[in-house]
């Protein structure tokens, strides 16, 4: 059985064409989502077609990118699909996971997929290093100097100072002051 699905990103837009071609694909039942992106795979509509489907259906769509955006996040979706024994139709990419074709395509999509996340990492890698060379500090700056942390403990071992109270005047969440109290009493019990 083909179960379509169609989205649309905005309440402005219309579903009309996507649900035609769907029915004219000989979808027995169509999904939709309105006002949703396809940044993200949870979704009601999308999950109420997955929901439907059993081994042997096949998910249709207009486009592929009414499924998704993100090829990564496409490639692992349509695997958990392929899992299921659930093909997969997208109508204007023409890619077919029932046929030889189609799956080939697949595969290409999800090598490419991999291999551009195999570049990405490379890249952030390289760049961290040559940053680090030039001295610079990697990473999220600390909200808090090595005086302030020592004055926090002081103000919540020795003058017993509510947390909160230590959190608010460094203006800073009290899981801060913990995290960094707690780091203190460790290299003292370390020394």
């Amino acid at each position: 059985m083909k179960i379509g699905y169609a989205r649309v990103s905005t309440d402005e837009q219309n579903l009309a064409l996507q649900i035609q071609s769907l029915k004219k694909a000989g979808c027995a039942k169509i999904f939709t989502d309105k006002g949703i992106s396809g940044g993200e795979f949870q979704r009601p509509g999308l999950q109420g077609a997955i929901d439907s489907m059993g081994e042997g259906c096949c998910l249709v769509v207009w486009r592929l990118d009414r499924l998704g955006r993100s090829i990564s996040k496409l490639i692992d979706f349509l695997e958990g699909l392929q899992r299921r024994r659930i093909s997969f139709l997208s109508l204007n990419e023409n890619i077919d996971t029932q046929t030889s074709s189609g799956r080939l395509v697949f595969h290409i999509m999800a090598a490419l997929a991999e291999f551009e996340k195999g570049l990405i990492s490379e890249r952030t890698k390289a760049g961290m290093s040559a940053a680090k060379s030039k001295g610079k500090i990697i990473g999220r700056r600390p909200l808090l100097t090595e005086l302030q942390k020592a004055e926090a403990a002081h103000m919540l071992c020795t003058q017993k100072i509510p947390l909160a109270q230590v959190a608010a005047h460094y203006n800073v969440h009290p899981r801060t002051i913990k995290r960094h109290v707690q780091c203190a009493a460790q290299k003292r019990e370390g020394a």
